[in-house]
């Protein structure tokens, strides 16, 4: 009797742990509780494990039509410079625009890692946070001018 439990126990633990594995993608609702700052840290997560988050996070965005842009640089162009750049060991990055050509941008290996990562959250939390404030950005809306 003991070892059919312990045998159904094991088997129910290991379901949901294989359920849990496969639907773990981020959701900008997920995106919104989490802690930013501890997940994009280079000093404790190791510049390759902030770029893993950082290409999950912005694949989640890019379907949800949600990257980021900044400086004439696509997130996903910010997280090919940074793998180019821990293959070639350079302290810098140069990432190219959406034309293909080099940015004027020249950044930190260890900054761009993070910023990568940062904007792909970013993107998600924004798009959840703004299905509640947009009405405050509403001239008229309630309010007497």
């Amino acid at each position: 009797m003991r070892k059919l439990l312990l045998n159904l126990s094991i088997a129910a633990t290991t379901a949901l742990v294989f359920t849990a594995c496969t639907g773990n993608a981020p959701t900008p609702q997920s995106a919104a509780k989490v802690d930013e700052k501890a997940l994009c840290s280079v000093e404790k997560n190791g510049i390759e494990q902030v770029l893993a988050t950082a290409k999950v996070y912005n694949e989640a965005a890019k379907a949800n039509k949600l990257e980021f842009r900044r400086l004439s640089v696509n997130n996903s162009d910010l997280i090919i410079a940074v793998e180019e750049g821990i293959r070639s060991g350079a302290k810098e990055v140069n990432p190219k625009t959406f034309k293909g050509k080099k940015s004027k941008t020249v950044l930190p290996i260890e900054f761009a890692a993070t910023r990568a990562c940062k904007f792909g959250i970013a993107a998600l939390s924004q798009a959840h946070e703004a299905k509640s404030t947009w009405r405050l950005a509403v001239p008229g809306d309630g309010f007497k001018y």
